[in-house]
Order: C-alpha cells, then sequence, then structure tokens
C-alpha cells in the first residue's frame, strides 16, 4: 500500500502514529504565571542533545480557552520552564487520567490523585516518585505547519532519579518499565534489553 497524506489513506484509522512507534512518553507539567498547576502527557516527546542536555516534545492540538494550542505549552509561553516526568507501567492509568482535554483551571495532580513536589532549578511541581523527572528551562518554542502544531525545546538543568532504579551506577529501565506509546490507543512497556557494540568500539 501506498498513500499521499494529503490524498488521505483510506483505512478506518490514520496509520501515521502507528508507523512511528513505540514512542517515548514525556508526562509535562508546568505551572501558570498566576500559579495554576498542569499535568499533561505527550507522546512526542524525545531528548534530542547530550551537552548541554536538551530534550523536546510536540504539542498537536488546540483548547479554545488557551493560545499556542494546549495548556502545557501556553504556560512555558509564558514562564520559561517546565518539567519532564518519565512514566513508569504502575502510572499508566493515572497518566491516562491526566490527559484529558480539560479547561485550564484544572489541576491534573489533584484531579488523577498525583503527589507533587518542588522542583530544585525551577518554579514548578514535578511528580513526586516518578523513576526520573528532567527540569528544564525553555530555549525556543517553533511553530510547524498545521494549525496547532507546536514543539517545544528545554535544556536540561535539573535531573532527578528515583534511587531504586540505579543498580551499580547505572540508569536500570527494567527497575521500573517505561511506558510507551504506540499508535491509536495501544501502549506498549519496556520488560527485554539487550546491547550491541558499535563498530569500532
Amino acid at each position: 500500500m501506498f498513500y499521499r497524506p494529503e490524498h488521505g489513506h483510506g483505512l478506518p484509522h490514520n496509520p501515521f502514529n502507528a508507523i512511528v512507534t513505540p514512542r517515548p512518553i514525556g508526562w509535562i507539567s508546568t505551572r501558570s504565571k498566576d500559579g495554576r498547576e498542569n499535568l499533561a502527557p505527550y507522546s512526542f516527546f524525545n531528548a534530542v542533545a547530550y551537552v548541554p542536555p536538551q530534550v523536546m516534545f510536540a504539542s498537536t492540538s488546540a483548547k479554545e480557552d488557551r493560545h499556542m494550542g494546549k495548556d502545557s505549552v501556553a504556560n512555558i509561553d509564558e514562564t520559561g520552564v517546565f518539567c519532564v516526568n518519565i512514566v513508569e507501567y504502575e502510572m499508566r492509568d493515572k497518566m491516562n487520567v491526566s490527559s484529558g482535554p480539560y479547561d485550564q483551571d484544572t489541576d491534573e495532580f489533584a484531579l488523577a490523585g498525583i503527589e507533587r513536589v518542588a522542583c530544585e532549578t525551577i518554579d514548578c511541581s514535578r511528580v513526586a516518585g516518578a523513576p526520573a523527572s528532567l527540569e528544564c528551562k525553555l530555549t525556543q518554542i517553533v511553530k510547524l505547519p498545521g494549525e496547532a502544531n507546536y514543539t517545544v525545546f528545554g535544556e536540561v538543568t535539573g535531573v532527578h532519579m528515583r534511587d531504586d532504579c540505579l543498580t551499580d551506577g547505572i540508569f536500570d529501565v527494567l527497575k521500573f518499565n517505561p511506558l510507551a506509546r504506540m499508535g491509536y490507543r495501544d501502549y506498549t512497556v519496556v520488560r527485554e534489553r539487550f546491547s550491541l557494540t558499535r563498530p569500532g568500539e
């Protein structure tokens, strides 16, 4: 099968986000300039550089009550900071609750029963007990083609790692099993790993 996106795919559901998979989930916590807390998952998320460490996530839908699409992007545009919380399998249901299209006054931490704790380097909350959290300062927001597509880039200014996720000095993802997004309504979980040595190493 071949299709041109501008002509449509003719399938019951869009296959695009099932092709680029699995995708890590960035559980983005932000705080508005007037102090409202927000927490939302984004599966267009990844690390993009080592030195200095940098991450990105993309928001692709709009809300009538906020500029720049979603609450997360609007808050980051206002304050210049955000935190990426890593989602473990055990938190899948709470993460899902926080994904709803709530109004800007809704505190997803409270709605989903998620404990919060203050960040160290930025004025924002993070998910208490997350396997890892990355405190970030905004470097740029890029408007992408499409009505409500924005990509947010940030430099990591603080890193939290849960102590039980460290094994002999290595951050061990099998200690918490990261959740990842597949297509449609599907997710997957990391339970296995293997190593490869690069040519020349």
